[in-house]
């Protein structure tokens, strides 16, 4: 088996797990009144629980529209990889995931970390929600740098070969004319096929890691929501889930499709970040008599999951996705398009920063 193969089987192994394990970890209960929900107006069970039915409908169904739409856009050339268009829906959908980690996923586990219902010491005396994603994005660091070597390793031999097979004709001569015209096309061509598939592996590296920090993000943020009976709270985070998802998926998709995999990679992608959050409900609605949000075990196992996720999209937004094409050679010959790139960057992260007000 290949170590691209034994790469994709493990992220995706590590996200089932994760998925898994997450509503065992988190069930616990508080000696004190944490996490217990109050009765009022908006605690109606029966009317949550037809809410949340159809969250789990009409999210999976913007998931797989976000996430697929740009799979799709070959048989529309105004929206191929090689288009200026693709560039600017691209910078709106990194923007959408650079906001999901700063203003969706970091609040949330400060809010988290920082509970009352959490002892003073020591999580009221040491940031660690900024420092868990810190760790996050240095790990992610490695493992793209990891990921490559391996992958840059296993080609090097024949690479090689092929530099010296190539260089062999040309020869020097007394008056310094030499014959390296052929010789020279042959490494240029082989230079030029060689960065290619380095861009490949790199795109894939970067589809894997998104898709796990989502994934992580999706499973908590959804069972928090199935475990909830308030109505007032599910009410608006249906509708703001139903965007979050659509926007965060035409970002994963964007990324997916440039990783160029082949329909069964590409199926499973798909399938695991549609399906993440509509099953973090389903498995809410299922716990709910028994999960506290509110926990200190629950606050703690949530908090650091959510950082983690936060410190990876953080990362990977800006490292492997922006800065990629912001630095890279076509925007930076291209004045106009890079700033309308940048517009949609502020675009996307506009919005998604405003659904914070609901999600």
């Amino acid at each position: 088996m290949s170590t691209y193969k034994v790469n994709q089987t493990l992220t995706l192994a590590f996200s089932l797990l994760l998925v898994l394990l997450l509503p065992s970890i988190s069930l616990a209960t508080s000696p004190d009144d944490c996490g217990v929900q109050t009765e009022g107006t908006c605690h109606n069970k029966p009317k949550a629980l037809r809410l949340k039915v159809i969250a789990i409908a009409t999210i999976l169904i913007a998931s797989m529209i976000g996430v697929c739409l740009p799979l799709f856009t070959k048989s529309v050339p105004a929206l191929h990889p090689d288009r200026n268009l693709f560039v600017v829906v691209k910078a709106f959908a990194s923007g959408v995931i650079l906001a999901t980690g700063y203003m969706h996923v970091l609040p949330d586990s400060f809010n988290d970390l920082q509970s009352p219902c959490l002892p003073e010491n020591p999580w009221q005396k040491f940031p660690f929600t900024t420092f868990i994603a810190m760790l996050s994005a240095i790990c992610t660091l490695l493992v793209d740098s990891l990921m490559l070597t391996f992958y840059n390793r296993n080609k090097k031999g024949s690479s090689d070969a092929a530099v010296v097979s190539t260089e062999s004709p040309m020869e020097f001569h007394g008056h310094g004319h030499g014959h390296c015209h052929g010789g020279a096309m042959e490494v240029v061509g082989h230079d030029i096929e060689e960065n290619k598939k380095v861009a490949l592996r790199r795109n894939r590296v970067i589809a894997q890691v998104l898709e796990l920090g989502i994934v992580v993000h999706s499973v908590v943020i959804g069972l928090g929501m199935g475990a909830s009976q308030n109505v007032c709270m599910i009410r608006p985070l249906v509708a703001a889930l139903c965007f979050h998802q659509l926007f965060e998926g035409m970002g994963l998709g964007g990324c997916i499709l440039q990783a160029e995999y082949g329909l069964k990679m590409k199926s499973i992608l798909v399938f695991f970040f549609s399906v993440t959050t509509p099953f973090g409900i389903a498995l809410g609605i299922a716990l709910s008599n028994v999960y506290r949000d509110g926990s200190p075990t629950a606050l703690i196992v949530v908090g650091v999951l959510n950082a983690s996720s936060a410190g990876l999209l953080n990362y990977t937004a800006l490292v492997d996705l922006l800065s990629a094409d912001f630095l890279g050679p076509r925007l930076q010959g291209n004045v106009r398009l890079q700033m309308v790139a940048f517009a949609a960057v502020l675009l996307g992260a506009g919005g998604m920063s405003l659904m914070a007000k609901w999600a």
